[in-house]
């Protein structure tokens, strides 16, 4: 005597595109906050850290990008 399966959950998926926005608002606030104690970091020597903020927020908008068009994807997909 066999038992019964339980149906197989739905994968998540979830919208993308506010995970994606929240990204560039972190580095967008992280590389604000560097700014502002830029003088401390050329003391200690990190000032290549502001870069880093900067190549993460500007690498945000192509990753936005993709994230909406896969809601959009997620959205067609759903729709039919």
């Amino acid at each position: 005597m066999q038992k019964e399966q339980a149906p197989r959950p739905e994968p998540l998926d979830p919208p993308m595109v506010p995970f994606a926005v929240a990204g560039l608002v972190l580095w967008a606030i992280a590389g604000l906050v560097l700014f502002a104690s830029r003088d401390w970091l050329v003391a200690q020597g990190h000032e290549n850290w502001l870069w880093i903020c900067l190549a993460g927020f500007l690498i945000g908008f192509p990753g936005l990008a993709v994230m909406l068009r896969h809601d959009a994807n997620r959205r067609r997909r759903r729709a039919s």
